[in-house]
């Protein structure tokens, strides 16, 4: 039993290096095939990376390495090496990729008069690659390894600091040759595509609802969603303020898509039940999500 959880353990790790891998594969791409091509600059350390090389020609491969070797040093001293390791993984990986794969000719992938097109295609595989790279515990560096030391002493949200600095990333394009309003647009847009996109797939996946039902028939409410669902159902025991009388609450948590089935079990049942249904992002245990610590 031991050795089967140890190999189970072992694949899990090996299934997450694979994805995350992938996953700064379709980053470097991104930048690569459709945003430096068309001339579009992002955030991060990639985006500073992208602004030398438009202004000097130093490949962008050297500006992220050189840059996010710093940062390590740092975050190895202050974070731990387990977050680290991950980390030099993802540097080295994302470094390997921008060094081999070329930038593609103007109009490989999208018309040279398309770069709408190039800012929202680059944005949604930049943040697919980005979401497949967190939802394994990995790191792609630069401000992820910035967020991680910050958030070792301070339980705060970073997401405002770190969007104004991407923002000041991509407004600094205006001032190279090539810059105008419109490059900083959509710059700004595949930030925004990037980023609704990065929380599609990390969130996507986990998105489950939590009802609470009263109702008199709660017993066969409750055996119907465990039979046909082979969902779990808890009972609380509950008191109307208004009637002063007892009354059983049912509270289960199932997926979003299993909402529907949840409803229709219950205005089968009973139509005069009364249903609060919440959203809960990030459901762990058994039947759900696996719970992870980095």
């Amino acid at each position: 039993m031991a050795l089967t959880t140890i190999t189970k353990k072992k694949w899990i790790n090996i299934r997450e290096y694979v994805m995350i891998v992938f996953g700064l594969l379709l980053y470097a791409f991104a930048w690569k095939g459709l945003l430096i091509p068309h001339q579009i600059t992002g955030g991060g350390v990639t985006g500073v990376g992208a602004l030398v090389y438009y202004a000097t020609g130093i490949p962008i491969s050297v500006t992220y390495l050189t840059i996010n070797v710093l940062l390590l040093l740092i975050a190895f001293r202050i974070v731990g090496w387990q977050f680290s390791f991950r980390t030099i993984i993802g540097v080295i990986g994302l470094t390997i990729f921008l060094s081999v794969i070329p930038v593609f000719p103007l109009g490989t992938f999208v018309h040279e008069n398309e770069s709408f097109m190039a800012c929202v295609l680059g944005g949604l595989i930049m943040g697919a690659g980005i979401g497949l790279i967190f939802l394994n515990n990995g790191s792609s560096g630069g401000t992820d390894i910035i967020a991680k030391i910050i958030n070792k002493y301070h339980n705060i949200t970073l997401g405002r600091a770190l969007l104004y600095t991407d923002v000041l990333i991509i407004s600094s394009s205006y001032f190279l040759e090539f810059g105008s309003i419109e490059k900083i647009v959509y710059g700004l847009t595949t930030l925004t595509i990037s980023t609704v996109t990065v929380d599609m797939i990390i969130n996507g996946v986990r998105q489950s609802v939590q009802f609470f039902i009263f109702s008199k028939e709660y017993d066969e409410i409750a055996n119907r969603i465990n039979k046909d669902l082979h969902r779990g159902v808890t009972i609380l025991d509950g008191t109307g303020w208004y009637s002063k009388e007892p009354v059983k609450v049912l509270t289960v948590v199932v997926r979003k898509h299993e909402s529907i089935s949840i409803f229709r079990i219950v205005k089968e049942i009973d139509p005069n039940a009364f249903v609060s249904q919440t959203s809960a992002i990030g459901v762990y245990g058994e039947g759900f999500d696996v719970m992870k610590s980095k």
